[in-house]
């Protein structure tokens, strides 16, 4: 089990929920982050899922404390690291990926798999930074009308500092941009599995704060949509908070979050 002040707290997870991401940086050091660049820089072959092989300093990664806890809040506290993981290379002169899904591309309510991208160097708009969609996890669209989407107005570019670590949910739309430095942008990926369905919050979970923001699942529109496709998102993240808390009832009006009075009774109907 990961110390309290390492896990995420309620409100963090509500943004989690709403975003599908969180960018979040450990704060490395300087020389830790060039040893990983300039043995990334050094690969031959782009090694496939046996870059551990090849840096086992990632590792230590993923073996940090804070990003255990970040995991271990999203996932539960017996989550796991996929077999599967990828050294990306944007080389200079990339074009941008399409959009897409690295899940199955079904609409559903849980955290089943959580992507952590690294980015061992800054990563600035030139250099293809990685493009995200928030609130997509909850939206389908088959990959083949999915990869005809251009910009998005809402769409976040991940320019990061040296160090980051962007946490996906694996269902977000998400896309390399193209690069146009004269710098090869590297971003390291894993997947990490949710293994055990949730008895109770994993992160430091506080009843009183977790009310308080709650009506953020309610009000926030992060990517605009038809007022349906709203009302079905607001009822999703309502059923991953229940999933990831085992069915943890909080004591709120709904009423008081939409900002609407419940009308009075007619007692003078027969």
């Amino acid at each position: 089990m990961i110390d309290n002040k390492f896990l995420l707290d309620d409100k963090q997870i509500f943004e989690f929920i709403i975003n599908g991401y969180m960018i979040f940086n450990p704060k490395f050091s300087a020389d830790f982050n060039k040893t990983i660049l300039q043995k990334a820089d050094a690969l031959e072959t782009n090694p496939g899922d046996n870059i551990l092989d090849e840096i086992p300093e990632l590792n230590n990664v993923w073996g940090n404390p804070k990003v255990k806890g970040i995991l271990q809040s999203l996932l539960g506290s017996t989550y796991t690291m996929n077999s599967h993981r990828h050294c990306h290379m944007n080389e200079p002169g990339s074009v941008s990926q399409t959009w897409h899904q690295d899940g199955l591309n079904e609409r559903h309510h849980e955290v089943k798999t959580v992507l952590g991208m690294y980015y061992p160097q800054k990563v600035t708009n030139k250099m293809g930074p990685t493009a995200i969609v928030p609130g997509t996890h909850f939206r389908n669209a088959p990959s083949d009308r999915l990869a005809t989407y251009g910009n998005f107005k809402d769409q976040v570019l991940g320019t990061v500092e040296a160090g980051s670590i962007i946490f996906l949910h694996y269902d977000i739309w998400h896309a390399a941009t193209s690069n146009t430095s004269n710098k090869t942008r590297y971003m390291f990926k894993f997947l990490f599995n949710k293994n055990n369905q949730a008895k109770s919050p994993s992160w430091h979970h506080n009843p009183t704060e977790a009310v308080k923001h709650f009506g953020l699942l309610l009000t926030t529109q992060v990517c605009k949509s038809a007022q349906s496709d709203f009302y079905k998102e607001k009822f999703l993240r309502e059923k991953m908070w229940d999933n990831m808390t085992g069915g943890i009832k909080l004591n709120i009006s709904r009423d008081a979050w939409s900002g609407k009075k419940r009308p009075k009774k007619n007692t003078n109907m027969m």
